[in-house]
């Protein structure tokens, strides 16, 4: 079974979401125990951008920030990864974004700064400009209706019917966004069924969907609109769902550094072999791959392994697949499989 029931020009993919300027503990540790910090940037949207562009993908960034150093180093570093910006607004009111990390024993809190941000000020405006001219995929994700009703209006929008291109969208729920689990679960779901390609965690669907939900099938249950669903169940598996066909391909073994930022890389890796026109089990494997890639670094982005690693695994039989692992490119605090 090939993707053909979603089909992906040859343009860009355009990712659509705020990106932030993120001060991360140097080196890695609790925030409250740090006498340094680093700038860094994080965003879902702009982390799937700078994989696929990894991915030799030509990706677009779009979104705003505001006209303060923060916004001119979002810009430049996610420039400076092949990325078109050039649909970024630089909005002379409002400033960019701030994340803070606070890495621990049991995982990595992170502390937000962005109510009133110059993304948070995006709107439907946006669709009608020329950020999306040609795009063979536009991609979205459920941090971005959390933001102000100005942002969920864009991505309502950006899923009605007669849409110019298709519409992937990851689920992506942050539980301190929202005023409650009910409302989430209820935006989520209708803006999820609606996209075209769906990405979302097994144990974020349990959280939002609570006891409709306990393995795979019974999210592609909830979710029978998207023409292809992706259910990432953690350090086990992800099943992709293409039409009533199921596909399942195990995780990869990773010793993992950090992992913030594993599942926006999973997302690219299975959009740039959709967009490559790869079958959809090959697709996920280079999900797994790409997301070990976050896995094993403490930043949100990491290189990709070499390209004949990338070539070898893709075209490996079962049983090589499933012994592959990962080192760690910097000390681990934590071990684990890709998320």
């Amino acid at each position: 079974m090939t993707t053909d029931a979603v089909n992906l020009g040859p343009g860009p993919v355009v990712c659509v979401g705020e990106t932030m300027a993120a001060l991360v503990p140097d080196p890695l540790g609790p925030l409250e125990s740090a006498d340094r910090l680093g700038v860094a940037v994080a965003g879902a949207e702009s982390n799937v951008a700078l994989y696929l562009a990894d991915h030799g993908v030509p990706a677009r960034w779009v979104s705003a920030v505001g006209d303060d150093p923060f916004g001119r180093r979002v810009r430049e570093r996610i420039a400076a990864g092949g990325v078109d910006v050039s649909g970024v607004r630089v909005d002379p009111d409002r400033p960019t974004g701030l994340l803070f990390k606070d890495p621990g024993e049991h995982g990595t809190r992170v502390h937000y700064r962005r109510r009133d941000s110059a993304a948070s000020a995006l709107g439907e405006a946006l669709l009608d400009g020329p950020a999306l001219h040609g795009a063979a995929l536009l991609h979205l994700s459920g941090i971005t209706p959390a933001l102000s009703s100005s942002c969920r209006a864009l991505v309502e929008r950006a899923l009605r019917p007669g849409r110019p291109c298709p519409v992937s969208f990851d689920v992506n729920h942050r539980p301190a966004l929202w005023s409650d689990r009910a409302t989430a679960a209820d935006v989520l779901g209708t803006l999820a069924d609606r996209a075209d390609i769906v990405l979302v965690g097994l144990d974020e669907a349990q959280a939002l969907w609570g006891d409709a939900v306990t393995d795979a099938p019974s999210v592609r249950a909830l979710l029978a609109g998207p023409r292809v669903l992706v259910v990432k169940d953690g350090a086990r598996a992800a099943t992709a769902f293409v039409g009533a066909d199921a596909h399942t391909v195990p995780a990869l073994t990773v010793r993992v550094a950090e992992p913030v930022g594993a599942g926006d890389a999973f997302a690219a890796g299975f959009l740039a072999g959709l967009h490559r026109g790869l079958p959809v089990e090959p697709a996920l494997r280079l999900g797994h791959l790409t997301a070990a890639s976050a896995l094993r670094v403490p930043a949100d982005h990491g290189p990709l392994p070499p390209a004949d690693v990338l070539a070898a695994l893709l075209d490996a039989d079962e049983t090589t697949w499933r012994e592959a692992s990962f080192g760690c490119e910097a000390p681990a605090d934590q071990g684990g499989r890709v998320a």
